[in-house]
């Protein structure tokens, strides 16, 4: 059951950081107004706790809110980041943003407001502990096993062009993800206690210019653990109304477990109706089925 409790802890901690909250499917129209196709669903609509204020403010102090996220990633990680939404929080803002080369992943920097005599400025910038260097390691893997993940990306574009599934927006991801290295078929979860990855994150950090051959040697696969890579895949029904496909989701799950040219790691198979939760980008229900794979070798 520890991998279990890994799963729960990491979903749930990422919906709790964002100030999302999960929504239970019901068939009151109330409850469906809540909710909007995936294919459609681009972050509108997404609020954090208590934040409505602030969004306006977010917006008249966009420059200055901008430039002290990007001058956060630049001092502390020396990455260079696009930055994609802005979203009042109950202290200030968070600000959506996407790593620039060579290493890519999606988060997001909390700058707080503090209200002078005549004007709003902004406060130190910060992040959830752990969660920019947790995305990094992401995206470290996506670079050093990237014939891997090209498969990974291949078989699921296939399985979204046979099957009546779709998966998340580029832009609903860009602007209310936040999470690390996400495709719209799935999201990762390199975890602290991930030795294998750690000698190739710490190199990375000392020169962002070493060889991707370079960091490739630096894997430690010795120490690998599939409970420490967790490959979550979450598709989506293509039709409204349409209970998720347990079919489809046992077979993604065999054909993970048969393939021996994907990434090791676990791996959590869900299928969602349609929707998507418009305020909370949570797409995980009462309705939805989910399994998991573990690939070791």
């Amino acid at each position: 059951m520890v991998r279990q409790n890994k799963w729960i802890k990491y979903i749930i901690g990422i919906s709790l950081l964002l100030g999302g909250c999960m929504k239970h499917s019901s068939t009151s129209k109330e409850v469906t107004d809540q909710y909007e196709r995936v294919q459609d669903y681009k972050g509108e609509g997404y609020r954090l706790t208590n934040g409505a204020a602030n969004d306006k403010v977010a917006e008249e102090n966009r420059e200055e809110v901008e430039k002290a996220a990007k001058a956060f990633f630049m001092k502390n990680y020396e990455t260079g980041v696009k930055i994609h939404n802005l979203v009042g929080n109950k202290d200030g803002v968070t600000v959506f943003v996407e790593s620039t080369e060579p290493v890519h992943f999606y988060t997001y920097a909390i700058v707080p407001f503090h209200q002078g005599t005549d004007r709003i400025s902004v406060g130190v910038v910060r992040t959830q502990e752990g969660d920019v260097e947790r995305s990094i390691r992401e995206g470290l893997y996506r670079l050093i096993f990237e014939d891997e993940f090209k498969k990974l990306d291949s078989y699921l574009e296939s399985v979204v062009s046979k099957e009546k599934v779709v998966g998340r927006t580029v832009e609903s991801l860009q602007n209310v993800g936040g999470s690390g290295y996400m495709t719209p078929y799935y999201f990762m979860s390199s975890l602290n206690s991930d030795e294998a990855i750690q000698p190739v994150y710490e190199l990375y950090m000392k020169d962002h210019q070493t060889s991707i051959e370079t960091l490739k040697q630096t894997y430690d696969g010795n120490l690998f653990e599939a409970d420490n890579l967790m490959i979550n895949i979450m598709l989506f029904m293509e039709e409204e109304g349409v209970q998720p496909s347990e079919e489809i989701m046992e077979r993604i799950a065999r054909d993970i477990k048969e393939r021996n040219d994907f990434p090791k790691g676990t791996y959590r198979v869900a299928i969602n109706d349609n929707g998507v939760h418009k305020e909370s980008f949570e797409g995980f229900k009462d309705n939805s089925i989910e399994k998991e794979v573990m690939r070791e070798e």
